[in-house]
């Protein structure tokens, strides 16, 4: 009787909500083993309620007190999607940027504390839904193999080895090291052959040899796998080989589950068990596409309209057996009873993280950190940077100069403030320096939106400002809620309140007002939405559209005429947004954009491209883009312009990117005397950058993908090979190798030591001196590189096999120490098997990769070994 009161003590405590029952089951027994617990816990559920539980929202049991779950969460470079404000850290390729390991585990540890104090929040007030979970769907490690692919920006770059450390950096410190709990699941995704493109990853078939499946696409995911113990992975959308990946028995069964002993549980990107028979038509119908999928280890589906709903169809006829679903709940399960879910909250350690963490000090620091550290000088002509402190009028111009959300990638949280370019630098150099502002340019155009202010020329009934109707879904009937607002300017999280009742999850928004002129002309309104939205004057529609770039519609107005517009907004959740402005549309030549800035004594130029047009399957088509990737590498022409044009007024300029991948900057590389590649970096990026421009941060970064001149370097975008792809089997000659990064010191190698002679599967310790000779203290990335040299085999040119950021003061010299395992010195045979090679091995250690340059300077030093076989 005590026992049984103290599990209903218990249950009411983690189930507030949920109904009680007297019964104590063994599941509910904390001080049992958790196998034990999860086959107790499955015994008791039924069939259907066993089906319901293998897709992301998993429905309560209430007759168990088992809460729902949503699965689906993340957290790509901080919480993302949240209702909550939370702390963005630089982009995932601005991360692998800072070749810092120890960087990014704290990073994801701070995420992964962000993650538990919403969980915690939500888990009070038994709402644990959607994007409040502790299963983050991160990190994205698909090797970033193509530069047009829009997606890029989320991976960790194009090499195996890099990706691998980064990713399993990031899985160490969002999984804690609590030997009994997770601090949250990682998931590493899209397993496995999957980089684009974008416009029919739902249909394409992935077709690539054993040695490049098992030499590049499958290493990260095997460390991940095998050594970082990841809780999760989730299989991609495109087929491999002729079978979607989710149900593709060589990819899954084979490899992941037997090979690699793989006991975590596996999801389906969101929709892609439906692509089974929709898309990829190679099965009948949901019943068998469903039972493929978990037959072959796919044991939660991410849907709106969930296939895995048909599994009970899939077990009367057959094509499955209730021992195998069983298998899947089980994984699932397992993975709640690890995060805690059905223990005291006494007995987890993260059970007391509170909201009071979220964009905590400590957080906030730490994202300029890795934003300082991730950004990349890829030229300094004549010492042009860091600029003087003595500089009286600096001009900031160009699309990215103002724009705070090209600084947050995509799959971003929102912060409370967002630190753009411009802000940063006029709060470096303070008032003394005059500081003169020009958009002057868009991405892809001259079409500049000028706002007007104040907007005083909306009023309805009475009052200034627009009535604001607020749906419960996309019909817009009879609204919910009706009120009066002064502008249309929001930016809301999943989730988060918007108005009442009503959060950011399928609603529609109506505002309308009356547009009373005051003087005659030509006026111009831009309507700013990720999301489907519509602008209407007079009751006739002028933009219809659902892009991620602004829409724009110019009418010529009289004075005292009255119109009648209206908006109506699609919000879908995730993260939305929407701005309405009415202003007018400047479309300045360079030239005459140029001749407002003579004055300046120094141009930063903020440009680049942006997540607004590169990214996840968008519905973006502007000359360059398409869906989302990129149809070329080439800077936007206008862009290229306008550079020409500031150069010509013979003032310095600093060309400022921001980008998610490589960018064919060869008119640049060649002109420009500064280029500092910044990428999307995060919350704290304009402070970042600042503090690189005026030298109280010394640059560091280095880039994890090659940057080619231009598109006659690349390959088909769908041909998956890595024939003269990527650094390791590039064979031309490249504007910016992988790995490459300036500094504002010099460092110099010295005293390369190491074995001239080695046996075959022993390790070889490498060690080498590295002095600061240059006049500032600073970081230097130390790379190992190993090549073989006369092998018969198919080997890559050179490869990645050791690095490490350290910090050193001017004068200094430290000895560093690379042991390379036999795992390192590995060559991938034409089966896809791991083979040791006897022969000469060339290994490389310095700041970049070996070039004639490089060796010269002392950048770089190498030797050669001999690996025998006896």
């Amino acid at each position: 009787m005590a026992s049984n009161l103290k599990m209903l003590v218990l249950i009411s405590i983690l189930f507030p909500n949920n109904i009680i029952h007297a019964q104590q089951y063994k599941f509910q027994n904390f001080n049992l083993p958790t196998e034990e617990r999860v086959d107790n816990l499955v015994s008791l559920l039924t069939i259907d309620e066993k089906i319901g539980q293998m897709v992301n929202a998993a429905p309560a049991i209430e007759r168990l007190a088992i809460p729902a779950y949503n699965w689906w969460n993340e957290c790509l470079h901080g919480v993302a999607r949240s209702s909550y404000n939370t702390t963005s850290f630089p982009q995932a390729i601005a991360m692998a940027a800072t070749w810092d390991t120890a960087s990014i585990r704290t990073m994801a540890d701070y995420a992964a504390t962000e993650g538990r104090a919403i969980y915690n929040d939500a888990s009070k007030k038994n709402k644990v839904g959607i994007y409040s979970g502790l299963t983050f769907w991160s990190p994205n490690i698909n090797i970033f193999r193509d530069p047009r692919w829009g997606r890029g920006q989320e991976t960790y770059g194009e090499d195996p080895f890099l990706t691998g450390m980064i990713g399993k950096a990031f899985v160490n410190g969002l999984q804690g090291n609590d030997p009994n709990y997770l601090k949250a699941a990682a998931c590493a995704k899209h397993y496995a052959v999957h980089s684009g493109p974008e416009w029919n990853r739902h249909e394409f078939n992935a077709e690539v040899s054993k040695y490049d499946l098992w030499d590049t696409y499958l290493p990260a995911f095997q460390e991940l796998v095998v050594n970082a113990k990841v809780a999760g992975v989730m299989c991609a959308y495109n087929a491999f080989q002729g079978k979607p990946c989710c149900g593709n028995d060589t990819l899954m069964m084979e490899i992941l589950r037997k090979k690699w002993n793989f006991t975590g549980y596996v999801t389906s990107d969101c929709g892609g068990i439906n692509d089974f028979y929709k898309t990829h038509k190679m099965f009948p119908d949901a019943a068998t596409a469903s039972a493929s999928a978990v037959l072959n280890g796919t044991d939660c589906e991410c849907s709106s309209q969930p296939a895995y709903r048909a599994l009970s169809k899939a077990l009367k006829d057959g094509l499955i057996t209730e021992e195998q679903i069983n298998t899947s709940v089980k994984r699932l399960f397992t993975i709640r009873f690890r995060l805690g879910m059905f223990n005291p909250p006494d007995k987890v350690p993260y059970s007391s993280i509170s909201l009071s963490e979220l964009e905590s000090k400590e957080h906030q620091e730490h994202a300029l950190k890795m934003a300082q550290q991730s950004i990349v000088l890829l030229k300094n002509e004549n010492n042009t940077l860091p600029l003087s402190r003595s500089i009286k009028t600096i001009a900031v111009v160009g699309p990215n100069a103002a724009e705070e959300s090209a600084l947050l990638g995509n799959y971003n949280g929102i912060p409370s403030k967002v630190v753009s370019v411009l802000e940063g630098i006029k709060k470096k150099v303070g008032a003394n320096v005059k500081v003169i502002y020009e958009k002057g340019i868009a991405i892809t155009d001259n079409f500049v939106f000028i706002p007007k202010s104040p907007q005083n020329e909306f009023n309805i009934d009475g009052i200034a400002g627009f009535k604001a109707d607020y749906f419960p879904d996309f019909k817009f009937n009879v609204p919910s809620i009706s009120q009066h607002e002064k502008q249309i300017n929001y930016r809301w999280g999943e989730g988060q309140a918007v108005v009442g009742k009503l959060v950011a999850r399928r609603i529609g928004i109506r505002w309308t007002t009356v547009y009373t002129p005051v003087k005659s002309g030509i006026v111009s309104f831009e309507l700013e939405s990720p999301h489907q939205h519509r602008f209407y004057i007079d009751e006739i529609i002028r933009i219809d559209n659902n892009a991620a770039n602004s829409n724009y519609y110019t009418l010529e107005v009289t004075k005292g005429k009255s119109y009648k517009l209206s908006v109506e907004y699609e919000l879908w959740g995730e993260n939305s947004e929407i701005k309405f402005n009415i202003g007018s549309i400047e479309r300045n030549t360079s030239k005459t954009i140029a001749n407002k800035l003579k004055k300046a004594d120094v141009i930063v130029f903020v440009g680049g491209i942006s997540p607004r047009y590169e990214g996840e399957e968008m519905k973006v088509k502007v000359e360059g883009f398409k869906d989302g990737d990129r149809t070329t590498i080439a800077l936007p022409k206008i862009q290229t312009e306008l550079l020409k044009e500031l150069k010509n007024i013979g003032k310095p300029v600093v060309f400022v990117m921001m980008t998610g991948s490589a960018l064919g900057i060869e008119w640049e590389s060649q002109n420009i005397p500064a280029i500092v590649n910044m990428w999307y970096a995060g919350q704290a990026g304009g402070t970042a950058i600042a503090d690189v421009l005026f030298g109280d941060y010394n640059p560091a970064g280095r880039l994890p993908v090659t940057f080619y001149k231009n598109d006659s370097d690349l390959p088909d975008f769908e041909d998956y090979s890595m024939e003269n792809r990527t650094y390791r089997y590039f064979k031309g000659e490249t504007l910016h190798p992988f790995g490459f990064g300036l500094s504002y010191t010099k460092f110099k190698y010295e005293q390369l030591e190491m074995p001239s002679v080695a046996k075959i599967n022993t390790n070889i310790l490498v060690k080498v001196n590295v002095s600061n000779i240059g006049k500032m203290d600073g970081d230097e990335v130390v790379q190992l590189y190993v090549s073989h040299k006369n092998s018969n085999l198919k080997t890559p040119i050179r490869a990645l096999k050791g690095f490490q950021r350290i910090y050193l003061k001017k004068g200094e010299t430290r000895t560093i120490e690379f042991n390379l395992t036999s795992k390192e010195l590995a060559i991938t045979d034409t089966f896809g098997n791991q083979i040791q090679l006897a022969g000469d091995l060339e290994i490389s250690v310095g700041g970049s990769q070996p070039s004639i340059e490089s060796l010269t300077q002392g950048n770089v030093i190498q030797k050669v070994i001999h690996i025998d076989l006896k």
